[in-house]
C-alpha cells in the first residue's frame, strides 16, 4: 500500500487499500455516456511480434466504456497492415488503423510539407499527433488516453485508473499522467532517477524557484508514456516528435492550464516494458540520444520563459548534476538494500557518468542554436492553413480501413 502524502504543486491521486476495478468501470461507463473516452496506441510493426500486445488485445477485448481505439502503426507492409487489421478484431470497440507507411498517409505527410509544416521525423511523438488529428476529426470523443505498446505487465486496470480522473465531470481535471514503479530484482527506470530529478534540483538551485521547474518535480514519473486529457488539450498542444515528447507535452500543458487541473495517478502495482541501451559512446540512440533531447527540452522551455543561460551557469550546472546524481545513488542504494533488491553501484556511477556527457552534448547544442525547436504545430494551426486537413485525415484513414 502506498502512502496519501501530497508533494508539489499537482495533484496525487494514490492506490489507496483495494480498490475494485469492477466500480471504476462501471462509472467510466457512466461517465462516456456524456463524456466519450478515446484510447490512441502508437505502435510499430514490431511489437505486434513480441510478447506485449496478445495481451494488451486481451485485456482490452474486455473495456467497454471505450468509444474508439486509434492505432497508429508505423514501419508495416500493406500485408503486415492487414495482419494487424486482424489481430486487433477480438475487441470490440471500433478501432481504426492509420497507417503511417501507408499511400494515403504519406500524400497527408506530403500535403503538410506543401503547406510549409515541418511534422518533425518518423517516431511516436509523430504518430501521436496525428492520432489526436483524426480523432478531431471525427469529432466523436471528448477524452483522450494514451499508452504504449510494449507493456509486458499490462492489465486493463491501467488504462481505467488513467481514464478516471479526466472521465468523471466532477473532479475537472484537464489532464493526467500516469505513474508506477519501475521494479523487477532491481530498480528500473534510469532516466528518471539518476537524469531528471537530479538535473531539476540543480537547476532549482542555480536559477531560483521557478514554475515550470516546480511543476516537472511534482511529478513521480515524468517520463511516463501514459497520460489522459481533453481533446480541447490535444487541439491546442504542440507535440515535440523527439524524446522530449513526455517532457515537452508536460511543458505545453504547463503553459495552457493552471497546476490546478492537473493530477498524476498510480496505475500499476509494477510496470515492465522494453528497455533502452544506455549507449553510452554514441549520442545518435538509447538512452544517451533520449537523455540529449530531454535535457535541450527542458533548457529550451526555460529560456522561453525568462532564464538567462550562459557558458557559467552551464559548467556549474554540469558540477551541481553530478553531485546530486552522486548523492542520490547513494539514497536508492539504501533503498535497494533494504528491499533486497539487486544494487550495482559502478554500473549506476556509469550512467550518471554518461549522462554528465549527454547534458554537456545538449548544452553545446542549445548555445549554437537555442531556437531550433522540434515541436510539431498545434491543431488549431494547422486547421487555419489547411482548412479542410481534418476531412482529408478522415477519409484517408477511414478508405484504409474499409
Amino acid at each position: 500500500m502506498t502512502d496519501f502524502y501530497q508533494t508539489g504543486i499537482i495533484t496525487t491521486l494514490h492506490q489507496l487499500g483495494k480498490p475494485s476495478l469492477e466500480r471504476l468501470e462501471s462509472e467510466l461507463y457512466g461517465f462516456s455516456k456524456t463524456r466519450p473516452i478515446a484510447l490512441v496506441l502508437p505502435s510499430l510493426y514490431s511489437e505486434f511480434e513480441g510478447p506485449a500486445m496478445p495481451g494488451i488485445v486481451q485485456e482490452l477485448a474486455k473495456v467497454k466504456y471505450l468509444n474508439e481505439i486509434v492505432l497508429v502503426l508505423d514501419k508495416a507492409s500493406e500485408k503486415e497492415f492487414q495482419k494487424v487489421r486482424e489481430f486487433m478484431s477480438p475487441i470490440s470497440t471500433e478501432v481504426k488503423i492509420v497507417h503511417n507507411d501507408g499511400k494515403r498517409i504519406s500524400e497527408i505527410y506530403e500535403t503538410f510539407a506543401r503547406n510549409g509544416f515541418n511534422v518533425g521525423e518518423r517516431g511516436k511523438g509523430r504518430s501521436v499527433w496525428l492520432a489526436y488529428g483524426y480523432v478531431l476529426a471525427r469529432g466523436k470523443s471528448d477524452v483522450i488516453a494514451l499508452h504504449d505498446c510494449d507493456i509486458v505487465t499490462y492489465n486493463r486496470e491501467l488504462l481505467a485508473r488513467l481514464c478516471y480522473p479526466v472521465a468523471n465531470p466532477n473532479l475537472d481535471y484537464v489532464f493526467c499522467k500516469g505513474y508506477y514503479s519501475r521494479i523487477s530484482n532491481k530498480m528500473n527506470g534510469r532516466v528518471t532517477r539518476l537524469l531528471v530529478t537530479p538535473l531539476i534540483r540543480s537547476l532549482l538551485q542555480l536559477v531560483g524557484p521557478h514554475p515550470f521547474l516546480a511543476f516537472l518535480d511534482s511529478f513521480r514519473y515524468p517520463l511516463a508514456g501514459e497520460f489522459c486529457m481533453t481533446t480541447d488539450l490535444a487541439r491546442v498542444n504542440r507535440i515535440p516528435w523527439d524524446w522530449g515528447l513526455e517532457v515537452g507535452s508536460l511543458a505545453e500543458v504547463h503553459r495552457n492550464y493552471s497546476p490546478r487541473r492537473v493530477c498524476q495517478v498510480d496505475i500499476a502495482a509494477n510496470y515492465d516494458h522494453k528497455h533502452q541501451v544506455l549507449s553510452a559512446e554514441d549520442a545518435s540512440k538509447g538512452l544517451m540520444k533520449m537523455t540529449v533531447d530531454i535535457c535541450k527540452s527542458i533548457f529550451r522551455t526555460l529560456a522561453s520563459e525568462g532564464v538567462v543561460f550562459s557558458d557559467g551557469l552551464f559548467k556549474s550546472l554540469l558540477v551541481s548534476y553530478l553531485r546530486h546524481a552522486e548523492d542520490t545513488i547513494m539514497k536508492y542504494e539504501a533503498d535497494a538494500a533494504i528491499n533486497g533488491l539487486k544494487f550495482d553501484r559502478h554500473e549506476e556511477a556509469m550512467a550518471v557518468e554518461a549522462f554528465t556527457r549527454a547534458i554537456g552534448m545538449a548544452t553545446q547544442v542549445f548555445m549554437e542554436n537555442p531556437l531550433t525547436t522540434p515541436l510539431i504545430p498545434n491543431w488549431n494551426r494547422v486547421t487555419s492553413a489547411i482548412p479542410d486537413i481534418f476531412e482529408m485525415l478522415q477519409l484517408a484513414v477511414d478508405s484504409d480501413n474499409e
